[in-house]
This record gives C-alpha cells, sequence and structure tokens, in this order.
C-alpha cells in the first residue's frame, strides 16, 4: 500500500491535482460503471441474466422463449410485410423468408439466452446460442438481417461479407428495415387520428395492436364503441395491457 501511495504522489505532482480532487475524481470513475450497470444490465429487473428453453419465433429478430420476449441484440431483420428484390429485379417475402430461416434455426431446440438488458418496449435483448451457434450472428451472414449499428457494431463485419457473398437480401435492392418502419409510419401518420398510427384491435385473440408496417394493418379497421383505439406509440400499447399482433 505505501508502495502505491508513493506511485500515486508521482503522479499528482505531475498532474498539479490535490490527493484530494484526485480521489474524489477516481471515486466518480469507479461509481459510474456501477450505476450503468445497475440501470441497463440483468441486475436492473427480476429477469434472470440467462433464459433457458425452446423458442417460437416472432419475427426474423424476435422470439418468445417461455414466457420471454426476446429481442435478438445487434441485428435487425426485414419486417415481415417487407419485400426485397432479387438480382433480376423480382419481388421476394424477405420479411417472412427471414422468419422462416430463423424458425429453421431454433425449433425444438434448447436455447441459452444471454440476457444483456432491455429495449424501451420491455423486451429482453438478448445474444441466443444454441449448440455453439451464435443465432443473432447466423442471422446476420445468411443475409437475413442487418447488423443493428444504430445500437451495436458486433456484426457489421459479418455483414459485409454476407454483401460480398449477396446472401439473401444482399442479392439485390433492399430497404433497411429502420427505413421501412420509418417510411410506414409517415404514411400511416397522416390519416390516423391525431397522428396515431398503431392500431389497437379486439377480437378473438384479445387486446391486439397492429404497427403500420404490419401485413394485416390495411385489413383492420377501429371501431372505438367496442372499445377498439388508436396508440401514439407502442410502449403505450404495452402500457395500456396490449400486445403486439401475432405472426400467424
Amino acid at each position: 500500500m505505501n508502495v502505491l501511495a508513493s506511485v500515486l504522489s508521482v503522479k499528482l505532482s505531475r498532474t498539479g491535482l490535490s490527493a484530494g480532487a484526485f480521489f474524489a475524481a477516481l471515486a466518480v470513475l469507479l461509481l459510474v460503471p456501477a450505476i450503468a450497470v445497475a440501470v441497463t444490465g440483468p441486475s436492473a429487473t427480476n429477469d434472470p441474466a440467462i433464459i433457458t428453453g425452446q423458442a417460437q419465433v416472432v419475427d426474423g429478430d424476435t422470439l418468445d422463449v417461455g414466457p420471454t420476449r426476446v429481442r435478438l441484440e445487434g441485428i435487425d431483420a426485414p419486417e415481415l410485410a417487407q419485400t426485397c428484390r432479387t438480382a433480376s429485379g423480382e419481388s421476394w417475402d424477405c420479411g417472412k423468408v427471414s422468419a422462416a430461416f430463423l424458425r429453421s434455426l431454433v425449433q425444438h431446440k434448447d436455447l441459452t439466452c444471454d440476457r444483456t438488458g432491455s429495449d424501451v418496449y420491455h423486451r429482453t435483448l438478448a445474444v441466443c446460442i444454441e449448440d455453439g451457434i451464435d443465432i443473432n450472428e447466423a442471422m446476420v451472414r445468411a443475409g437475413m438481417a442487418w447488423a443493428f449499428v444504430k445500437y451495436a457494431r458486433t456484426y457489421v463485419d459479418v455483414e459485409a461479407e454476407a454483401r460480398a457473398r449477396q446472401a439473401g437480401v444482399w442479392q439485390g435492392p433492399a430497404e433497411a428495415p429502420w427505413d421501412f418502419r420509418r417510411a410506414g409510419w409517415k404514411v400511416a401518420e397522416a390519416t390516423a387520428p391525431g397522428g396515431c398510427a398503431i392500431k389497437g384491435n379486439i377480437s378473438s385473440h384479445g387486446h391486439i395492436y397492429h404497427m403500420p408496417w404490419s401485413p394485416w394493418y390495411g385489413r383492420v379497421k377501429i371501431d372505438t364503441a367496442r372499445g377498439e383505439r388508436w396508440f401514439c406509440s407502442e410502449a403505450e400499447a404495452l402500457a395500456a395491457g396490449w400486445r403486439p399482433a401475432s405472426p400467424d
């Protein structure tokens, strides 16, 4: 400890900081990571750090593992209603194909999902592994999802390899899913009451909400007399107890 104190004294004399100022700054630096983990990490909720079990596919980047809805971290797959183009310009249902590919990776298999936090919609963010295979990475490598660079750069190099091979969505022109969602929302909010474009529908399946890019969005009619309603955000719909539409 005396050796450490001597070294710190030399460092302090070179920086011009007083010992009090130095140790106060050091305390803040040590405290900040702990605060960040408490807010965003697995310990922030009662959810387990590791989630295991078989999964049901919601779409190309979302799974239900038991009762837990898992959003595959670091990737963004095409929406179910989204189409892409082949090299010859033909349209194909890349959103549905992406979901089907994910289903082929996980169906009837035991997953281990490492929880890294939660998103604003209270979905668990995780990297899921099956028999040593990173499912998140496999989706990007097959060209069935983009690296979600807005939030993480984990799979950027994998995406570059998929692009070079013209795999999946990279075989022809493809709109990034975040741009597809933005465009869908812009069109829907132009005619939605108050610009609140999410449709809250009541059916035999319960209280379901449909996003503007849902395959069924155009067919859903809102009857406010029945208690159906419009939502301005997905977080608002979830807070009201409604759940997202199933892909099936």
